[in-house]
């Protein structure tokens, strides 16, 4: 914070080579993923720069926490979408992935007036992610709703009925429902893998649009926030069968967009795990 962002990135290449090296784990898994993105055998300057990007994003975190955009280029579509979304008065979702950049658009939300955002997220990556970012921007306004526990239900909806945004991310399940078989299956480049329905079901219990959300790091300084209209879950179908028939339209168009998304960026996927269920 002191030196600087320039002087800061240069610390990132010995931490990118140590993890290349000495992390197996996430090296196996980093090259499973870009085997199948790339549609070839991935390089050992693919899985360097698939690493790379997640600790410079990581890196950046701290900026733009601190609201520091200056260092930043900035290309944003969308917001008008979301802005006409809030203008109805009653909040909307924003659903996005492990893939580039969530800091960014929370630092977006803050540059725009009346863009409150709070994320959703299980209680225990929250206190991590408010201990660490709070300890270098402790007047961070930063809002997250903690779900799992009784009454994150009724916080949401009060949220979002306040006109705030919730964002959450849907391609990683819960902490143990993966092992259990839990999730929706979808073929995702190439091969099935298990997607969290849960945010989805959360917004058509709530009766709420949901917006998809991504802020791609582009290398450098560069940043391409999108905003796009995912689901309008606002008018839920009272049959069963239809309430479902709308849920799986919602979750194929959301699968569809990131299997777009990693396609043409593929070294912003952040799953550093076993996302296909492939160790056993």
């Amino acid at each position: 914070m002191h030196l600087g962002r320039r002087v800061a990135r240069l610390v990132l290449l010995p931490v990118t080579l140590y993890f290349v090296a000495f992390a197996p784990r996430a090296a196996r898994q980093s090259r499973r993923y870009l085997q199948r993105a790339l549609g070839r055998r991935p390089r050992l300057a693919d899985r360097f720069r698939h690493v790379h990007a997640f600790a410079s994003v990581v890196l950046d975190r701290l900026y733009f926490a601190r609201g520091a955009l200056a260092p930043f280029d900035l290309r944003v579509s969308g917001v008008d979408l979301v802005l006409a979304t809030l203008a109805e008065g009653r909040g909307a979702f924003l659903l996005g992935a492990h893939l580039g950049s969530f800091e960014v658009l929370n630092a977006v939300g803050a540059s725009q007036p009346g863009l409150r955002v709070a994320m959703v997220m299980y209680p225990d990556n929250a206190q991590m992610i408010q201990a660490t970012l709070r300890s270098v921007a402790p007047a961070l306004p930063l809002r997250i709703i903690a779900i799992g526990r009784p009454g994150s239900t009724l916080e949401i909806r009060d949220w979002l009925d306040s006109g705030g945004l919730a964002g959450l991310l849907g391609d990683r399940l819960p902490p143990g429902e993966a092992a259990r078989g839990g999730g929706v299956v979808r073929p995702f480049l190439g091969t099935p893998a298990r997607f969290a329905d849960g945010p989805l079901r959360l917004a058509q219990l709530l009766r709420r649009r949901v917006v998809f959300m991504v802020g791609l790091y582009r290398g450098g300084r560069r940043y391409d926030v999108r905003f796009e209209e995912l689901a309008d879950f606002s008018h839920r179908p009272d049959d069963d069968a239809a309430r479902a028939s709308q849920l799986d339209e919602a979750l194929d168009a959301y699968v569809a967009r990131l299997e777009a998304l990693v396609h043409e960026a593929p070294y912003n996927w952040f799953n550093f795990h076993d996302f296909w269920g492939e160790d056993g």
